[in-house]
């Protein structure tokens, strides 16, 4: 794999931690701005809601540079925003930082995930591709525990000061390590609007939306259904998003290295195993051991799924794949929003903490099933060339033997 990957990956690592360390650190930043817990989680859905928009707005104003250019302007993009949170002197100033940090966060994926997938030979794509991703992952493992740790021993600020320079070194790997990849020639703004007409690229949203709303449906309400449910303390809730975390690496890596080799039987074999283990978590949620390892499990088969359905939207989009890429990278967060609140109204409706379970269960369930559609649509679609290939050659003997 080209070194280049290792660039794009630190910038996957920072923005995987920003993401998903606002979480812990919750209680600390809404104490220090005088607001409740409820209004500090605004810097949740607003970084949400800046990558579902801002993945195609940075897109779009990106068709008239180069990728490398792009991902530059992305990644100084998302070092301001991070500065912006650790300096904020108030809590609406925090959450213009956070939304400007996440505007950079679905178009670098996006366009990352392109150049990823350039660099490399056919048939290493995906992989490619994931490894790219393993730096989101990796920042769940560490990134994310340890930006905890030192925002509750030493300030919150101190945690987005060093997410801001891992930026800057991802922004310099990038400028040093990723080659220039020109614009393709003759691939404007409608050329990547038109990719929206072809109904598989629609398919594999929809896909991504449903198969990993499924993990963030019980992932989002994990702490309360483990320490009510479970009966874990509230310090073991970090090192289960560890096993979590861990889950989610090992789940990227197998699914770049089979995506390659077998996309759909891949997404098959995953979102099934995933429904079926989301189902069990109601059940196993009662037991601290077979909750630990049912919670890595969903990790692993959630994120099984990531390197396969942006590469089938890749492969559906050919020709101009940029602005679907990104577009895909906010229907994971979509996914994740749609999923925490239909999570939250089975909880508010007194059907327990492990309801989202079901939930996740039957989103997953409907991802397969719309895999299953898409399978056979394309079957379906490769009949006639195979008709009209598989003709010729029989009527050719008929004439020569007369």
């Amino acid at each position: 794999m080209p070194l280049a990957l290792l660039a794009l990956a630190i910038g996957a690592f920072g923005i995987g931690t920003t993401e998903f360390v606002i979480m812990g650190l919750l209680p600390e930043v809404a104490g220090d701005f005088g607001v409740s817990i409820p209004t500090a989680g605004f810097l949740v859905t607003g970084y949400a809601l800046g990558v579902m928009f801002g993945a195609p707005l940075m897109t779009v104003l990106g068709t008239k540079t180069s990728r490398k250019r792009m991902l530059m302007v992305l990644m100084g993009l998302f070092v301001v925003g991070n500065l912006l949170s650790a300096v904020a002197p108030s809590f609406s100033v925090m959450l213009i930082g956070r939304i400007v940090a996440s505007l950079a966060h679905g178009a670098f994926f996006g366009i990352g995930s392109v150049v990823a997938a350039d660099l490399v030979a056919p048939d290493r794509k995906a992989g490619a591709i994931a490894m790219m991703f393993t730096g989101l992952t990796v920042a769940n493992v560490v990134g994310v525990p340890l930006g905890t740790l030192v925002g509750q021993s030493v300030g919150w600020r101190v945690t987005f000061g060093i997410v801001a320079a891992l930026g800057v070194i991802g922004l310099l790997g990038i400028a040093k390590l990723v080659p220039e990849m020109p614009r393709p020639e003759g691939v404007h703004l409608r050329h990547e609007l038109a990719a929206f007409k072809n109904a598989q690229v629609l398919l594999a949203m929809a896909m991504t939306v449903l198969g990993f709303g499924g993990v963030f449906a019980a992932i989002t309400y994990i702490a309360p259904m483990m320490t009510h449910v479970a009966g874990f303390s509230d310090s073991s809730v970090t090192w289960l998003l560890v096993l979590f975390g861990l889950g989610m690496v090992g789940g990227n890596l197998v699914g770049g290295r089979y995506a390659d080799r077998a996309l759909m039987p891949l997404l098959y074999v995953s979102l099934g195993a995933l429904a079926v283990v989301l189902a069990l978590f109601t059940l196993t949620a009662h037991h601290q051991a077979l909750a630990a390892v049912t919670i890595a499990l969903i990790g692993a088969l959630g994120f099984a799924t990531v390197p396969p359905l942006q590469k089938r939207v890749l492969d559906q989009a050919h020709g101009a794949p940029t602005l679907a890429s990104a577009v895909n990278i906010g229907a994971f967060n979509l996914g994740n929003a749609l999923s925490a609140w239909l999570g939250g109204l089975v909880i508010t409706a007194g059907l327990g903490y492990t309801a989202p379970n079901w939930v996740g269960a039957v989103l997953a369930t409907a991802a397969l099933l719309l895999a299953v559609v898409s399978a056979a649509l394309e079957r379906r679609d490769s009949v006639p060339s195979a008709v009209v290939t598989g003709s010729a050659p029989a009527e050719r003997p008929i004439a020569v033997h007369h």
